[in-house]
């Protein structure tokens, strides 16, 4: 499934990169790109979207 997440406090690439590793933690075979200027992450993954988010929130940041 493919999932777009607006993360607000996402700032700077390296934001995109903790975030990245956080999702591939629960789904190694998932594909992820980070925005930080849109502030958007998606996220092609066969987690279910509530992981994902939970994913997200445990690096630190926030899914609006």
């Amino acid at each position: 499934m493919t999932l777009q997440l607006k993360v607000p406090n996402m700032a700077c690439s390296a934001c995109g990169a903790t975030i990245t590793e956080a999702i591939k933690a629960i789904d190694p075979t998932a594909a992820v790109q980070t925005d930080p200027k849109k502030k958007l992450v998606n996220v092609e993954t066969q987690a279910s979207k509530v992981a994902i988010k939970q994913a997200i929130t445990t690096a630190g940041y926030s899914v609006a």
